[in-house]
């Protein structure tokens, strides 16, 4: 946990990456802010002052790196050049502006004056002096930016010289930024100390908004234990009460003397918040730790949720944002599982946030149980979330590739090994097929036959009965397991049935593959899983058909699979299908004396389709939208998109939102897929939608897609026209089956260009009876007879442990459509950062080298904007992580570049992947460059380049 130096924790830095021609240039006395300009959420201000001094800068001396200082469209880093003494380095700057600042909002008061004090120097090619500049940026919400002059001074190459300055405001603007610039466009700006001293503005009364949080008191919640009764806390919706003990002395506080309640409660949202505006910085990630508990209304279980509600200035409304931070949730039992009880005892929630703007107000509350029931706080923290050290590879000792760890797999000692789980019975039969199944041969190679036996399994009276063996000691950490068997389903059954290899890991259920069986045929199962922390005991069973119907397996193998083994097939595989022969043909006056020139290829972008699902709050923060721009071409909405959020309530249209992500992927020449126009799933549709009658359905969701299909006509080039069909049944079930297929048929009237996709999840990875490949082939056919113009086949990607040929056969399969592939919202997920990366490598590889996917998406990269905890790329304040690393490794290596020399036909020929190049030719005179493209082709490509 970083200690923080005593300043105002407050709403921090927004990049400008172009400042141009300053519109105002103040002296530091004028006025500087219009009456429009707000000073703070809460406002009041008292205009008697201490004389005690003290610097609003935080990090002044650069003792902890950049910490709290931002580089201006330049770059910076920290020297010291003894023990003790830091000095930053601002380099690669283009502009005379160009410099390093600190948003200081919230921490100046008005009709104070402050003094400013810093050690600067250059560095650099100068014929004489440069000049270094102190400035102020104010940011007015309804009016143009000013700048203010603080102070100035000479200084000469690699000297330090101190810049002194004061400045006053008589009225704040809504964001101040302080910053140094003023040398010449590459010339290095040298800075040792910067110091802002003023009188120390903090009364008693402005505590809630502009208390200073000191390293012995990091909490950014005032009163957190209640020591101070109910100050600075209140109700959402409901009362607060301040309790020492609750139901006759049975509830009693777990730590200090008190705690509150939040009772009164009418809705779900009703709780205990508190305001935290101007406390938390954006770009840092907080970590919050509540003690809760439920009490009364008869109600044993509930879930607390701790919520973030943020109101974010804007020109012309405030939009009110609420956003989870975290949650528990209490069952009695779960028959997996025993939680704690929150009407019996006090439990720890916890979670993490992050903001990426600069809200205007900030609540953090409590909220989620039924209403009539009391949410009982005893204690609130909310801190600087503490950096997790980085992972470490896992060390596996005993890898055993490829090994059965089952005993008796193919039965030649009867049962042995094997007991009935349940009061089943096991008995041993002959006549299932003697090969591996398809999954398992890929990965195993050329492998003995099976035995032909299997285990007949009888008496079943519940669905989870069936053959048991215990692998406890046999498991490695953090390995990756195959699953492999054949099924088949006996007397008794009425229709399909499910069968399943299940892990029972410390009692919690693990899923080792699903499959769909049908009577008299044996059907294989394929699945993975990994196990990454140390179990006590592992139980795998298999299970599934319902009570009464018999159920036969044979050739059980579960063994630890050598990803990595395929890359090589892989690699030859993506070169095969992603790359293309080239020829470069010179032509011109000096072609003749070509010969034995030099040329250098360099492929500049890869066309492939690499893509990340965006949220409207991400591009408040300038780094996300750097990292972004920066490695994706395509882009995917969150939620903008979606039905739910662009109208909430009836008639209540807004694509706000949508319109702003849709601006900055132009701008940055961005191609976006649009999703979702419906979304299948009755969970996921608004209650004004499921309130409706028929005909009153049939013209929402024809107004749906006129509005949505005609406002966006050519600016999607895809759209997920009704997510999840495979899982959901919403607008079938009220409007009957043609409505799927009217949609498809309708959106492609609206908008002809846009390709239309179907989109679902658990596709690839065998864990899903419901979609499986085979299931999802006969899904789309069946919208096709029905006149659906199908385009794509969207798979989701949400996998875990995933094992290439699951992946890959799952993608034979949807191949045969002639369809193209796009994995949708793909992410994986462990704990170890190496695991990830290993996992995110597998999948790419896997998609990359498919002939059918002609796309992937990323659902997000970046920390705490994820739908998966441990799935993300890059860490919550900027850091890449193993996984990130992983990306960007193999985005180089999927780019070419090549060199050689002319031959005698005037030609320079090469292999590279599909994208755009630049190729440099350098004569004993002249170095030419051109550009060229090379676009997807089997045929060699021959591109001519005139001289």
């Amino acid at each position: 946990m970083r200690n923080l130096l005593t300043c105002c924790f407050t709403t921090d830095y927004q990049n400008t990456h172009s400042q141009g021609s300053k519109e105002t240039m103040e002296n530091p006395s004028a006025s500087n802010a219009n009456n429009s300009g707000s000073e703070r959420s809460n406002g009041n201000i008292n205009n008697s002052r201490d004389t005690v001094t003290s610097n609003i800068l935080v990090n002044h001396d650069f003792s902890k790196g950049l910490d709290s200082w931002y580089p201006n469209c330049c770059e910076a880093l920290v020297v010291s050049p003894e023990p003790g003494r830091n000095r930053v380095v601002i380099t690669n700057r283009k502009e005379h502006w160009h410099g390093l600042e600190q948003d200081i909002t919230g921490r100046v008061y008005p009709d104070s004056t402050y003094a400013v004090s810093a050690r600067v120097g250059v560095l650099g090619n100068l014929q004489s002096s440069a000049v270094v500049i102190a400035t102020l940026k104010l940011e007015f919400r309804d009016s143009p930016t000013r700048f203010v002059f603080i102070g100035k001074t000479s200084v000469s190459n690699e000297q330090l010289e101190t810049l002194e300055g004061t400045f006053s405001l008589s009225t704040l603007p809504d964001r101040i930024v302080f910053y140094l610039e003023g040398p010449s466009p590459g010339v290095d700006l040298l800075i040792e100390s910067v110091t802002i001293s003023g009188p120390n503005n903090t009364r008693e009364s402005d505590v809630t908004s502009t208390r200073c949080i000191c390293a012995e008191d990091e909490n950014m919640i005032l009163n957190p234990r209640f020591e101070d009764g109910l100050n600075n806390w209140s109700g959402r919706g409901c009362n607060i009460v301040l309790h020492d003990s609750m139901g006759d002395g049975k509830i009693m506080p777990l730590s200090g003397k008190y705690f509150a309640s939040a009772t009164g409660r009418t809705q779900s949202w009703n709780g205990i918040q508190q305001e935290i505006t101007g406390r938390v910085q954006r770009k840092l990630a907080y970590e919050v730790t509540a003690i809760v508990r439920i009490f009364g209304n008869n109600v044993t279980s509930a879930g607390v949720r701790a919520t973030l509600w943020v109101q974010s200035p804007d020109s012309h409304n405030f939009k009110e944002t609420p956003r989870w931070i975290g949650a528990i949730s209490n069952f009695k039992n779960s028959g997996l599982s025993l939680t704690p009880r929150a009407d019996k005892d006090w439990v720890q929630l916890q979670g993490k946030f992050l903001l990426n703007g600069s809200p205007s107000k900030v609540v953090v509350y409590l909220e989620g149980p039924p209403p009539g029931t009391d949410i009982l706080l005893n204690s609130l923290v909310l801190k600087h979330a503490e950096k997790v050290p980085p992972s470490s590879p896992p060390v596996i000792e005993n890898a055993n590739y490829g090994i059965n760890i089952i005993t008796n797999s193919n039965l030649y000692d009867g049962t042995n090994g094997w007991f009935p789980l349940g009061n089943c019975m096991l008995s041993v039969g002959t006549g299932s097929p003697h090969i591996l199944p398809p999954m398992a041969r890929d990965s195993l190679g050329p492998h003995q036959p099976l035995s032909g036996r299997y285990i007949l399994v009888t008496n079943r009276t519940q669905t989870w009965m069936g053959p048991a063996q215990m692998i406890t000691d046999k498991l490695e950490l953090y390995l990756t397991y195959q699953v492999s068997a054949w099924v088949r389903i006996g007397s008794g059954a009425t229709g399909p049935q499910n069968v399943n290899v299940a892990l029972g890991v410390d009692n919690q259920w693990v899923n080792g593959g699903q499959v769909e069986v049908n009577h008299d045929t044996w059907h294989e199962i394929g699945g993975s899983f990994r196990i990454e922390k140390k179990p006590a005991k592992v139980l795998v069973y298999v299970q599934g058909p319902a009570s009464g119907v018999d159920f036969m397996l044979a050739g059980l193998q579960i063994f630890p699979v050598d990803r990595h083994a395929r890359f090589k097939h892989l690699r030859r595989q993506t070169d095969k299908i992603r790359k293309r022969d080239v020829v470069l043909k010179f032509s011109g006056s000096d072609s003749s004396s070509l010969l034995g020139t030099f040329v250098k290829v360099r492929q500049t972008q890869n066309s492939f389709p690499f893509g990340s699902c965006i949220n409207r709050t991400n591009i408040d923060n300038e780094d996300f939208v750097d990292f972004f721009a920066k490695h994706f071409n395509w882009a995917v909405f969150g939620n903008e998109l979606k039905w739910y959020w662009t109208e909430p309530q009836q008639g209540n249209v807004n694509y706000r939102d949508a319109d702003d992500l849709l601006n900055l992927c132009k701008s940055r020449n961005i191609e976006t897929r649009g999703h979702c126009i419906f979304w299948e799933v009755e969970g996921t549709v608004q209650s004004w939608i499921k309130a409706l009658n028929t005909n009153d359905l049939k013209t929402a969701v024809q107004n749906r897609l006129n509005s949505l299909l005609t406002r966006y006509k050519g600016k999607f080039k895809h759209y997920d026209v009704n997510n999840e069909m495979l899982h959901g049944s919403f607008y079938q079930d009220h409007l009957g089956k043609d409505i799927r297929a009217n949609m498809f048929k309708t959106a492609n009237q609206l908008d002809p260009t846009a390709t239309l996709f179907v989109n679902d999840y658990h596709v690839e990875d065998g864990c899903d009876p419901r979609s499986s490949p085979e299931k999802y082939i006969q899904h789309i056919l069946d919208l096709q007879e029905q006149g659906a113009p199908v385009g794509g086949i969207g798979i989701q990607g949400h996998i875990d442990s995933p094992v290439g040929s699951i992946v890959c056969s799952a993608m034979d399969k949807l191949g045969i459509l002639g369809l193209p592939i796009w994995y949708t919202e793909l992410d994986v997920s462990s704990t170890n950062e190496y695991v990830r990366a290993d996992d995110l490598e597998v999948m790419l590889r896997e998609t990359f080298a498919h002939p059918a996917v002609d796309g992937i998406m990323l659902w997000g990269f970046w920390e705490l904007f994820m739908s998966r905890d441990n799935s993300h790329l890059v860490n919550a304040e900027g850091d890449i992580n193993e996984a990130g690393k992983r990306y960007l490794a193999l985005k180089q290596e999927w780019m070419s570049h090549a060199h050689g020399h002319i031959d005698e036909q005037g030609q320079f020929g090469f292999r590279g992947f599909q994208g755009t190049y630049a190729v440099e030719i350098v004569t004993a005179s002249k170095k030419i460059s051109k550009t060229f493209v090379v676009d997807k082709g089997e045929s060699t490509l021959v591109v001519s380049i005139d001289l």
